[in-house]
């Protein structure tokens, strides 16, 4: 026996309406039961230990895409596809923070109808109000208005989606209708919608976002593919999750690709014809995004030059009652024409305790060193190596004392790509010294339990100058880790220890000595009241 189709798509989840001004809003939410349920849930959730302590988790449930990442009203808020439990469908998750690290839960802010779910979408911040535009799946890509200081009241813009997602007389659309993105040049707006193209290569499809323009987000006209000159992406690729904003003097494109993860192109923005000239791009993502990997990514200008990115980043093991975690904040910068700067995003310092320092020491080769009072399933790591001659050198944490369990985090000097632009191909005896260096974030052996799918590892290029000493930051926080490199690169994945001591840290130098400069570490607090200052282990 099957069940009729649902036609009444009005959620079941529990929706308040609250009040206008900021002073009522805080009082309401203090007796919201809401509130108190999603406290209470991370109190009981806060038990498991694969349960991060300063990476965003949905309250309640599982969480997947971030959304609408903003800054409103001295505050910036972070929306994400959430499950309430009585209606699991997507509706959009809502958290709110003051430095980008310590967040608080709001109540779920977008529900679904006319739609069947909330999708992914941007947001786009005015003087008197936040545009949320967002793909409703089933009947196309929405507009939703928010005023009030916290952004809790929604109203959706004419009930219905704004761009359908079929013709009204059935034909074949010019393009696609999914996840979008909003911005305003001049006095219109433009969305972009993802999608793909289908006359690539041997008739395979590529990536494609596709530009739509109105006076007054109600009524849309299709214009264009906006990208040109993508030399970048590859055959296969989608534009998911797409996020268009300047960078620099230049103009990025963060999206996600259900092939390959999270990737961004670089370019400039030709307004005349509204094309998007590329002349670069690269990865979030350095494998396969599941298991474990950086999916997709919400992102803003932050309104100094750069742009903020956050990425929800998958399970690899059953944890009940949750999965996905939120990234680290992310600060882009432009640090050359066609080069990004990598740094974290937030007060992320204010979470340190006290901190523990190794004294500059030699690596001899070929033999490891376990930092002993260095240990930790909730760390921060800052450490400066010299390579000197090393082919290779290595960090090792979450190390269990037999290292029967380790994850392994390996920086390879000048061993990836060699790029032409910065050294001519004349200049073979030095071609090493322009060629891209890479590090790696192995979880070969991070566990040995049975139900952790093991995935290759991450190898991510960046380039290190010949007279540069490598420069990590390294965040475990229980099961992730991110590794940034020298401000120039991140590569982060999930990993899920067994054995209760697996809390170590080592260093090594393949081949050749390497120079320790510093290593410094700091235990990390908690974001959320319902747990301890310093619940790692």
């Amino acid at each position: 026996m099957t069940s009729e189709p649902r036609t009444d798509l009005t959620s079941l989840a529990p929706k308040f309406t609250f009040a206008e001004s900021l002073k009522e809003q805080e009082a309401e939410l203090a007796e919201n039961p809401m509130m108190e349920r999603f406290r209470e849930s991370r109190r009981s959730l806060a038990a498991d230990r694969y349960r991060p302590l300063y990476h965003f988790t949905s309250p309640e449930n599982r969480l997947n895409d971030p959304n609408g990442l903003c800054f409103w009203q001295g505050r910036w808020h972070l929306f994400y596809q959430g499950y309430p439990p009585e209606d699991p469908r997507v509706h959009w998750g809502h958290a709110v923070s003051e430095d980008l690290i310590h967040w608080r839960d709001l109540p779920y802010a977008i529900y679904p109808n006319p739609e069947h779910d909330c999708f992914s979408g941007a947001a786009l911040v005015e003087k008197d109000r936040v545009i949320a535009m967002y793909h409703g799946t089933r009947v196309g890509n929405m507009v939703a208005i928010s005023r009030d200081p916290l952004l809790l009241n929604w109203e959706k813009l004419t009930g219905a989606a704004v761009i359908p997602a079929a013709g009204a007389d059935g034909s074949p659309l010019p393009y696609n209708v999914f996840d979008p993105c909003v911005w305003k040049k001049d006095d219109a707006y433009y969305a972009l919608s993802g999608g793909t193209l289908p006359h690539g290569p041997s008739g395979k499809r590529t990536r494609a976002d596709f530009l739509f323009r109105s006076p007054d987000l109600k009524t849309w006209e299709y214009l264009h593919p906006l990208d040109e000159g993508d030399l970048f992406s590859l055959v296969g690729d989608d534009g998911a999750c797409p996020y268009f904003w300047p960078i620099g003097n230049r103009h990025i494109l963060l999206h996600f690709s259900h092939m390959s993860g999270g990737r961004y192109l670089l370019g400039d923005y030709d307004t005349a014809r509204d094309k998007f000239v590329i002349t670069s791009g690269g990865r979030f993502t350095f494998g396969n995004w599941y298991p474990g990997g950086v999916h997709a990514p919400s992102a803003t200008p932050d309104g100094r030059g750069g742009v903020v990115t956050i990425f929800n980043i998958n399970p690899a093991k059953p944890t009940p009652g949750w999965d996905m975690l939120m990234s680290l904040p992310r600060r882009l910068t432009l640090i050359g024409k066609d080069e990004l700067g990598m740094e974290p995003a937030g007060d992320i310092e204010s979470l340190r305790g006290p901190r523990q320092s190794i004294a500059p020491m030699t690596l001899a080769a070929n033999k490891e060193v376990v930092l002993d009072n260095i240990k930790g399933d909730a760390l921060e790591i800052e450490v400066e190596i010299d390579p000197q001659d090393a082919p290779m050198v290595e960090l090792n944490v979450l190390r269990s004392p037999g290292k029967e369990e380790f994850t392994r985090i390996a920086f390879f000097r000048q061993r990836g790509y060699w790029d032409r632009d910065r050294y001519p191909s004349w200049v073979l005896v030095d071609r090493l010294k322009g060629s891209d260096s890479l590090v790696t974030l192995e979880t070969s052996y991070s566990s040995e339990l049975p139900d952790v799918l093991s995935r290759a590892p991450e190898t991510a290029p960046f380039y290190l100058r010949p007279d540069e000493p490598l420069r990590l930051r390294v965040f475990i926080d229980k099961s992730v880790v991110e590794v940034f490199a020298n401000g120039r690169q991140c590569v982060a994945c999930r990993v899920y220890p067994g054995r209760e001591d697996s809390l170590g840290v080592s260093l090594r130098a393949q081949g050749s000595d390497a120079a320790l400069r510093q290593l410094h570490a700091w235990p990390m607090k908690s974001i959320y009241p319902e747990q301890d200052s310093f619940p790692g282990r």
